[in-house]
């Protein structure tokens, strides 16, 4: 089967692309001594999964139980849940989890850590828990070094727990101090981490700035985006995801419409440096997809030397590669336009 043959919209993956992406980061972590930790949030694909850890990944990044239940479901055995986890039905499946695989988790809170230890206890395993800090980016986590300090100390009282180190996301310039001043306050007190992972997809390639650092977690850039283009972490060459589309109609001489509309494209919108509206058409690069309908992407033409005719089928590189990916039920892998492998996306929609 080739590309040509598919209906539309259809979410392409280039494999060439996907292998050198897959390559190129393991290689910089190795090099710069850095334990790699994808985030399979950006593909939910166990078939992905398995090949950054034949690269040489450490182990993979969940966000929710659920995509950790997919993953190991599909024989991930080392993975980390990035994400506080509390109440009842979360512990039960976090349990299950525990006594079949190498799990960690995350905590900011006395809280959590009380739900994780009780947990941990009824389950008969140790669990390791990371602190989460926020060194800068003002979403979750503790914030100063002496409060995961102090977090450490609650989770390493506990004999169902093991403190297992510092995370944070995204690693920016703020990060460097407060990862030292927090890592050696740890130090003094007995509790030197044994790991301290650093996040995100557009800094992933300075994270060698930062020595406290020993662990990158990372997930675009196994497909890359128009935002991550946009922010100079990589180039159109490297995008190896797709949005196969159709236009449909030529209301105007102008105006185009695709049958890729806000369920096919994210909604995110870029920074303005990065270009204006819903993605990048390869074929019609001055094209901009300036709104989006449910079912009907919005295209003005009008800077182009040529429109395209009706029934032309374009590809969209999307704004947003890690949200696309939970809009579609499979993902085509293709190499030079022969597509080798049809991925149901297993994780789609796991957001409990």
């Amino acid at each position: 089967m080739n590309v040509d043959d598919l209906d539309t919209p259809a979410l392409l993956i280039d494999l060439d692309r996907v292998e050198r992406n897959i390559r190129r980061m393991q290689e910089y972590c190795d090099a710069h001594g850095l334990a790699l930790r994808p985030h399979i949030k950006t593909h939910k694909i166990p078939a992905l999964a398995h090949r950054q850890v034949r690269a040489g990944a450490r182990g993979i990044t969940c966000q929710k139980i659920g995509e950790a239940e997919v993953m190991a479901a599909a024989g991930l055995t080392d993975i980390l849940i990035t994400f506080n986890l509390l109440g009842p039905a979360k512990m039960e499946r976090l349990a299950r989890l525990a006594r079949e695989i190498d799990v960690k988790v995350t905590a900011d809170a006395p809280e959590v850590v009380e739900g994780l230890a009780a947990m941990a206890r009824g389950a008969g395993v140790r669990l390791p828990v990371l602190v989460e800090c926020d060194t800068g980016f003002a979403r979750c986590g503790v914030q100063t070094p002496q409060q995961a300090v102090a977090l450490a100390r609650r989770i390493a009282a506990e004999d169902s727990l093991r403190f297992a180190g510092l995370m944070t996301y995204p690693t920016q310039p703020s990060s460097g101090p407060w990862l030292r001043q927090a890592r050696d306050l740890l130090v003094e007190s007995g509790l030197a981490p044994r790991t301290i992972s650093g996040g995100g997809s557009v800094s992933a390639w300075t994270t060698h700035d930062y020595p406290e650092i020993t662990e990158l977690r990372t997930g675009n850039y196994i497909y890359y985006d128009r935002t991550n283009v946009g922010l100079g972490a990589a180039t159109f060459e490297d995008c190896a995801q797709h949005v196969l589309a159709t236009v449909v109609s030529r209301p105007t001489p102008t105006r185009g419409i695709l049958d890729a509309g806000s369920k096919s494209l994210t909604t995110d919108i870029l920074r303005a440096e990065a270009g204006p509206g819903h993605g990048r058409i390869v074929e019609y690069p001055e094209a901009t997809i300036y709104a989006l309908s449910e079912e009907h992407g919005h295209v003005d033409f009008s800077a182009c030397a040529r429109p395209p005719a009706i029934g032309e089928r374009v590809h969209i590189i999307a704004n947003h590669a890690c949200t696309v990916s939970n809009l579609f039920d499979v993902a085509h892998a293709h190499r030079g336009g022969r597509v080798e492998a049809i991925w149901p996306i297993a994780a789609r929609g796991m957001v409990r």
